[in-house]
């Protein structure tokens, strides 16, 4: 995804590139389709959807109460001042905080992205912030002559805080229009609410902070209010004072990657582009992490999926299923409760973001979410252990002119624990991290084939107990598979044919428990995709493209099931469901088990 006017910098560098590897980055970035020059521009719009498990409200809870928060076009939007319009708290969302006391209270918040395109344009990434903070990052769909039309809905209950508060809504969508490209997004913003009928129980209030700081850019910006990191050694940041009676503190982090490094996991290393003499094409290897530092210590880390954008690898495998994330990013959390007692001091505090290996391009902000004391002024805490080794990064090069292949293998871990006394009592909280990564990058056929296999495997888990309780115990663990193939043949000039082969999933497992009772959830999403396309000059003359995907969420809270192929903008079939079988269940509750006992066995520990 080509995030400014460097669109056209990037297409003139592929012309410039040595032959075999020009063909290489080809496959990554491309122009809309001309195959829809010859469609009938009076056939009905094509609905692009991603496949998610279905936002539904608690049951018994009343609503929705929607309110339009911004109705914006953007067409010629690239370097120019985000959309923007005034929040105030929409009047059921305030009465209901009144009569909160007695009953009621919010149940679920969605923000909801609908928008229209006709004519033909690059996909482009935009951000949706409120006050500052972020509240949704997407990438826009490819539009055809006739129409497209898609949605995105996110649940922005944790957000509970911020929305009771007014402030100003900004979205940023950075789109380029000339005699080629002549798609204009038509988009409305929503935000829909929905409410409990009777008081919720208490540990689920808690669940929502009192208090959200966004760490991002301020307005006024001709530009998204993300930090834009260029290179390995730029790292943004911004200072800011946390309320002294803070308890608990959570960093949410929003990621996402273009231009050069939008592809980061299939880059070569330095040493193989300075050998072959190729200068413009994207380089320092197939590894890159998100770092978040506080006062200049690692806090934390991110391991990013691997998004795959609705232009990316071969348009047509996007149409109109699109890759798992493009439509509604990831966002991830890092729990920095344990470093509460270097922050409650009342000066500010540097809260930064840098990018290993980084090239030109990544967007990166977060939003702090912070958990107040109501009845004291003033929390004391304390750092008792802290644990962040540098990175463990691998790389094994072996190459001969434009083929060989190169592994490369990292793992890192990040620990802390501390305390924080408050009215509460005096908390111990411990945070964890572990990662694994491997990458095998290979080139064959003189750098005209090349296939990527990847998996990231990321752990993380937060521990909370007073005296005698244990008040939260939470463990997360996160599997991102890639396999990536692409092939070039037939090359004549400036047109060739271009073979993918796309394999990518997220196989999550979430388990906690404490006060608020156990839950359980785990989540399989493959995505399989397949195509050949004929280009010319960068843009498709012709092809095909097929898409299989199967989600399955199984969990405490339900379950939900998903099976749907498309084939060149057409959907073969579509089944889904929400039952839950007994054996799911089952499976749930033995490995629920499981993780409760090495849970006590960890919690111990502490």
């Amino acid at each position: 995804m080509a995030p400014s006017a460097a669109i056209s910098s990037i297409l003139l560098l592929l012309a410039l590139l040595h032959p075999a590897a020009a063909t290489a980055r080809h496959r990554h970035r491309l122009g809309a389709s001309l195959l829809a020059a010859s469609l009938n521009a009076s056939e009905p719009p094509t609905t692009f959807f991603e496949v998610d498990r279905p936002i539904r409200p608690p049951r018994g809870s009343a609503g929705p109460c929607s309110t339009l928060l911004l109705s914006g076009t953007f067409g010629a939007t690239y370097g120019r001042p985000p959309a923007t319009a005034a929040y105030a708290p929409p009047a059921c969302l305030a009465a209901a905080r009144a009569a909160s006391a007695g009953g009621g209270g919010l149940a679920l918040a969605v923000l909801e992205w609908t928008a229209v395109c006709r004519g033909r344009q690059f996909d482009r990434i935009f951000g949706v912030w409120l006050s500052g903070a972020e509240l949704l990052r997407s990438c826009t769909a490819e539009p055809r002559p006739n129409g497209i039309l898609w949605s995105v809905s996110r649940d922005v209950t944790r957000y509970a805080a911020l929305l009771a508060e007014p402030g100003e809504v900004a979205v940023y969508l950075g789109n380029l229009v000339d005699k080629t490209y002549t798609g204009v997004y038509h988009a409305n913003l929503t935000l829909h609410l929905y409410f409990h009928a009777a008081p919720p129980p208490q540990p689920q209030q808690q669940q929502m902070a009192d208090l959200i700081v966004p760490i991002s850019r301020n307005l006024p910006l001709n530009d998204g209010q993300w930090f834009a990191i260029q290179n390995a050694t730029d790292v943004q940041s911004k200072k800011l004072a946390i309320p002294s009676n803070t308890y608990r503190a959570v960093l949410e982090v929003f990621v996402s990657f273009h231009s050069n490094d939008e592809f980061w996991y299939t880059n070569p290393p330095n040493d193989y582009i300075q050998a072959n003499n190729l200068s413009n094409v994207p380089g320092n290897g197939a590894f890159r992490e998100v770092v978040a530092r506080v006062d200049g210590e690692v806090v934390g880390a991110v391991w990013p999926f691997t998004v795959i954008y609705t232009g990316g690898v071969n348009p047509l495998l996007w149409r109109p299923i699109t890759g798992i994330g493009s439509f509604n990013l990831p966002t991830y959390d890092i729990d920095i409760t344990p470093f509460l007692g270097k922050l409650l001091d009342g000066k500010e505090h540097d809260f930064g973001f840098g990018v290993t290996n980084a090239l030109d391009v990544w967007y990166i902000d977060a939003n702090l979410h912070l958990w107040l004391d109501h009845n004291s002024e003033k929390t004391t805490g304390s750092l008792l252990s802290y644990d962040a080794a540098g990175l463990d990064l691998n790389v094994n090069s072996e190459f001969n002119g434009l083929d060989g292949q190169f592994v490369t293998s990292a793992s890192r871990h990040v620990s802390a624990t501390g305390w924080v006394k408050s009215s509460y009592g005096e908390v111990t909280t411990t945070f964890y991290q572990r990662f694994r990564y491997e990458n095998s990058n290979v080139f064959r056929k003189n750098g005209t084939v090349q296939i990527v296999n990847q998996t990231i495997d990321a752990k993380s888990g937060i521990f909370a107990k007073d005296a005698t309780t244990v008040l939260l115990s939470e463990e997360l663990h996160k599997i991102f598979p890639l396999y990536l193939y692409t092939g070039t043949t037939d090359k004549v000039g400036d047109e060739y044919s271009l073979d993918s082969l796309v394999k990518l999933g997220i196989n999550e497992k979430k388990t906690s428990g404490g006060k608020m009772g156990f839950l359980y959830s785990s989540l399989q999403n493959a995505q399989s995709a397949r195509g050949i396309m004929r280009v010319k000059k960068n843009l498709v003359v012709s092809g095909l493209g097929k898409t299989h995907q199967v989600y399955k969420y199984v969990g405490t809270d339900g379950c939900y099931f998903r099976d749907v192929s498309s084939r060149n903008y057409t959907v073969l079939f579509d089944r889904s469901g929400d039952s839950c079988s007994k054996g799911a269940y089952s499976r749930a509750s033995t490995k629920l088990n499981n993780q409760s006992a090495r849970r006590k066995l960890l919690v111990n520990k502490l």
